[in-house]
């Protein structure tokens, strides 16, 4: 079994478990990252219970309406770091996660996650997503010693962040479509194991969908499991294949093009869910499709410039160009290297294709699994506009190297 699995705790002695944990680990000192939401709910029990203990506690408290994982908020827990050797503790959920994972990796210290809400799967994971000069990145960093969940907490979270790790969770079904056909076509490495195990929380999730909608201790600690389940699969796989598709890389695209824009920022899972509806739209475009279709696209089909790759991604990204423009770059080296074989690879696994895209949920499907725990569907269900959905269907799969079947769409002229 996995270390994390090992000690991954979701009841109601969550504070217990922190303390039982920190006195057989022999931890003395402690740093704390919350946000002012984050410590009334959790944080501020920890640190009562932590000093009772006799131990020493630095306590980060992060403040602003709009807490990100960027420059601004890493720094604000790197100031508070020192010499002495630290477990961090995380108390929030994704975001104050990541930075308490990128900033414990930096600073050489262990940390463990207390999530306070059910709402992204990114808490067991090895990465960290950050926004530097408005990019979202991946930084390699570790996963938690440990992850304590106080179910009374959990259940208690807005409604909202329940629905969007539900959304995080759905988003799996394209993840791990794309992931089967990217091995199809350009050789990379796929697991089984791994995979199965992802598609077994997902199914498990969904079956328990009753009681995540009715916030019942139950139906949270299935979700729970769920997402933790997650980064543990991105955990032994590498990376976040996995987890994360095409429906990631639309979520990645807005949460980009909102920083530049100034506009407010939108909960990771419901970017996600709305983004898993529409791939699987494309998903049923791919099956829809015959062989003698297929071919006759193929056969139509051209390699784009580099210049012209430039100049979509400058109407797509303005400022960060340079930096998507890598990806680009780097997918065309593998992917892209002998664009005839990629096509003839299209071909003749057509029907693998198909038979892997009918695995996917349909779109109307997708929508009625949001709607049973009253998770956005549409883009204006989030504030986006329709413009916003034909940017990212556009542009979304420059950010990232990865083969996708949105990559597949845009070769075949969906």
């Amino acid at each position: 079994m996995n270390a994390v699995q090992q000690l991954y705790y979701c009841d109601d002695r969550a504070v217990d478990h922190l303390l039982r944990f920190a006195a057989q680990g022999e931890h003395q000192r402690f740093m704390l990252v919350c946000d002012r939401n984050t410590y009334p709910l959790l944080g501020e029990q920890v640190q009562k219970k932590l000093l009772e203990g006799g131990w020493e506690v630095n306590c980060v408290i992060l403040e602003g309406e709009e807490v990100i994982a960027d420059e601004e908020y890493l720094i604000q827990v790197l100031f508070q770091a020192d010499a002495q050797a630290r477990l961090y503790v995380a108390v929030g959920s994704g975001t104050i996660t990541d930075i308490t994972r990128f900033c414990s990796h930096r600073t050489g210290n262990p940390f463990v996650s207390l999530p306070t809400a059910p709402s992204v799967d990114g808490f067991a994971s090895v990465i960290a997503p950050v926004v530097i000069r408005r990019f979202k990145d991946t930084a390699y960093a570790h996963g938690p010693a440990a992850i304590f969940g106080d179910i009374h907490t959990l259940c208690a979270a807005p409604p909202a962040m329940i629905a969007a790790g539900f959304g995080d969770m759905l988003g799996k079904y394209t993840a791990l479509a794309d992931w089967q056909i990217a091995h199809l076509l350009t050789g990379e490495a796929f697991h089984p194991e791994i995979a199965k195990r992802m598609g077994d929380a997902l199914n498990t999730c969904v079956e328990n969908i009753q009681g995540i909608c009715g916030g019942t201790p139950l139906g949270i600690t299935r979700l729970m499991d769920g997402l933790v389940e997650s980064g543990v699969c991105m955990q032994l796989n590498g990376n976040s294949r996995p987890a994360s598709g095409a429906e990631h890389h639309l979520a990645h695209y807005w949460e980009m093009m909102l920083l530049r824009q100034g506009r407010p920022a939108i909960l990771h899972g419901a970017k996600v869910g709305v983004g898993t509806v529409l791939i699987a739209g494309r998903y049923e475009q791919l099956r829809a499709l015959s062989q003698a279709e297929v071919d006759q696209r193929l056969q139509e089909a051209k390699l784009p410039e580099w210049e012209g790759d430039q100049a979509e991604i400058q109407r797509g990204y303005g400022a960060i160009a340079a930096r998507i423009a890598d990806e680009q770059r780097r997918y065309r080296e593998t992917a892209l290297a002998d664009f005839g074989s990629l096509k003839s690879k299209i071909s003749q696994h057509w029907e693998e294709i198909r038979q892997i895209a009918r695995g996917v949920p349909s779109a109307q499907q997708m929508v009625a699994l949001l709607a049973q725990v009253g998770a956005p569907s549409k883009v204006s269900d989030i504030g986006l506009l329709p413009e916003d959905e034909a940017d990212a269907l556009r542009y979304a799969h420059y950010s990232r190297s990865q083969f996708t079947s949105t990559r597949l769409g845009h070769i075949l002229g969906l």
